[in-house]
């Protein structure tokens, strides 16, 4: 895929207020409402006859293979100072591609930083693509971020891509309304900005997502994913397509996938030295 917005490129010569401003730009540029290509509602984490599809494989119904949306999942994994990106690519359930790509990392981990320590890897994976995704799911978040632009929303931004941030943990904002114990799977409750965020007071930013749970939570119980809004897609629609790329495990199938993949492209860079 092509860059539109090469002006946003991760720059980890910034000094920590530059990279601030720069991302305060790019929320700016940010389209937190739906403005896709595909119907959502078509979009699932399964083939038509539900069944798991490999790589190279097809699942015998090509035309509506054809006209499925193509997600992207993304994920990272790190190898010493190095990055690792991953990127899986899903039609209707089926893997079409896999690609990585593997960037020096030349800042920390700082919270509310990652796009500039990992923002690198990730584009440089979107560039192996021979496909052109219609939607692509970060591990990281997307506007749940201080400054309304996390990874997904660098990214999305800089490739003009719809995304969704799918994050384990809550990096800021509050859930508007505390479940009373456990969600059930499926379950969802709004994040909104708080003063910690510079959407106004009270704005949905994302959900947290309970994507799996266990039938007795009280006794052992899965924590919920936080989705929100990258770019080009509202955050209502970022938790259902969330929701519907779920197959029965805590990440949705194109993070899931990727996160898989990229742990095997760790150990093979790890023994490559």
């Amino acid at each position: 895929m092509e860059v539109v917005h090469p002006e946003f490129a991760p720059d980890a010569s910034l000094s920590r207020e530059e990279m601030e401003t720069l991302q305060r730009d790019l929320a700016d540029l940010a389209v937190f409402a739906d403005d896709l290509s595909f119907d959502p509602g078509t979009v699932r984490a399964t083939s038509a006859d539900d069944a798991q599809i490999e790589l190279g494989e097809t699942s015998g119904d090509e035309s509506a293979n054809e006209a499925a949306p193509v997600v992207a999942g993304v994920d990272q994994a790190f190898v010493d100072d190095r990055a690792v990106s991953a990127i899986v690519v899903l039609r209707d359930g089926e893997v079409v591609e896999r690609v990585h790509a593997v960037a020096d990392t030349e800042i920390p981990y700082i919270p509310g930083l990652l796009s500039f320590r990992e923002g690198t890897a990730v584009l440089r994976a979107f560039e192996e693509l021979s496909v052109d995704p219609d939607l692509a799911l970060v591990d990281g978040s997307g506007r749940i971020h201080f400054r309304e632009a996390g990874i997904a929303t660098h990214v999305g931004v800089m490739l003009d891509l719809p995304t969704v941030g799918v994050a384990k943990n809550l990096l800021c904002g509050r859930l508007r309304d505390e479940p009373e114990g456990y969600m059930s799977a499926g379950e969802r409750a709004p994040v909104v900005a708080d003063g910690n965020v510079t959407a106004p007071d009270g704005t949905v930013i994302g959900y947290a997502l309970q994507s799996r749970q266990y039938d007795n939570p009280e006794k052992r119980h899965v924590n919920p994913l936080y989705v929100s809004p990258g770019h080009r897609v509202g955050a209502e629609t970022a938790a259902d397509l969330a929701w519907q790329l779920s197959a029965g495990y805590k990440l949705p199938e194109p993070t899931r996938r990727a996160d898989a993949y990229a742990d095997e492209v760790k150990a093979r860079v790890r023994s490559d030295g």
